[in-house]
């Protein structure tokens, strides 16, 4: 049997390795599209959609290869997948579907009411594409960044920190699809804040259904069901007064919900 140790060890390496594919697989699918939109090589944006759409799958084919990995490392295979914890309450199920498009209503009002000028719409539904999209997404990327990384991270530095250092790498991922969108820098800066902030939420969700990772899935499905990026690029308001109403939601998650040990020691020491 390995060591406390050993297992730590292999634990911070399939981190390193996780993160180090994700991104890696990502963006070097996405390159040629993004090497086309700044005109650096000839050809059409659309002409390299298909591997930078496949690219979206980084996450969760790194989780894999990670988690075997760590499983030669140390001969144990921890869970990753969707059926990491997934009975629970389906009352979590619709808290999680639903939470992200009640954060932007909840925020839509409070900026009508305290008149601002051009909010948009109060929801922004999924077309058939964008339906397909939804589902698909969610799958590739969960199974990755809630699945294997969050748990790892909790368990090295802590609930709060972990979910701001995973939120913070998750914008990393996101860098070249936002630029092919031509998002401009207070585009740039909203959507980061938005997912540094969404991924407290999610911590948060994740730990209060004991990590289940469906759960998770279903929250991913939920954001993209009422989605201000549609309103892009002609209207960022919704998109701002959703990032702010989700700062505000992570706030509120950690200050008032004591359950969640947001603050507790690490399990492992990051000297480990």
């Amino acid at each position: 049997m390995r060591s406390d140790s050993a297992i730590s060890q292999a634990s911070r390496y399939g981190l390193v390795a996780f993160f180090a594919l994700a991104l890696g697989i990502t963006w070097l699918l996405q390159l040629p599209a993004l090497l086309a939109h700044l005109g650096i090589i000839g050809g059409k944006v659309d002409d390299y959609m298909l591997p930078a759409a496949l690219g979206g799958f980084g996450p969760v084919i790194a989780a894999a290869l990670a988690t075997r990995m760590e499983a030669r490392l140390t001969g144990v295979r921890r869970p990753w997948g969707l059926r990491r914890n997934w009975r629970v309450s389906p009352g979590w199920y619709l808290t999680a579907f639903v939470a992200f498009g009640v954060i932007h209503v909840a925020g839509s009002a409070v900026y009508r009411l305290l008149g601002g000028h051009d909010p948009g719409a109060w929801l922004y539904l999924p077309n058939a594409q964008q339906a397909v999209v939804m589902f698909l997404i969610p799958l590739a990327e969960e199974p990755g960044w809630r699945g294997f990384a969050l748990p790892r991270l909790h368990g090295r530095m802590g609930v709060f920190r972990a979910s701001i250092m995973l939120g913070i790498l998750w914008c990393a991922w996101h860098i070249p699809m936002f630029v092919l969108q031509g998002y401009g820098t207070v585009i740039f800066v909203t959507a980061f804040v938005n997912l540094i902030a969404a991924s407290v939420v999610f911590s948060w969700l994740f730990e209060r259904t004991g990590g289940s990772v469906l759960v998770a899935v279903v929250a991913h499905m939920g954001a993209h069901l009422d989605n201000t990026n549609h309103a892009l690029p002609g209207n960022p308001i919704p998109l701002i007064v959703f990032s702010v109403a989700t700062v505000a939601a992570a706030i509120a998650v950690v200050v008032l919900d004591r359950s969640v040990r947001w603050f507790a020691p690490p399990a492992v020491p990051e000297s480990a």
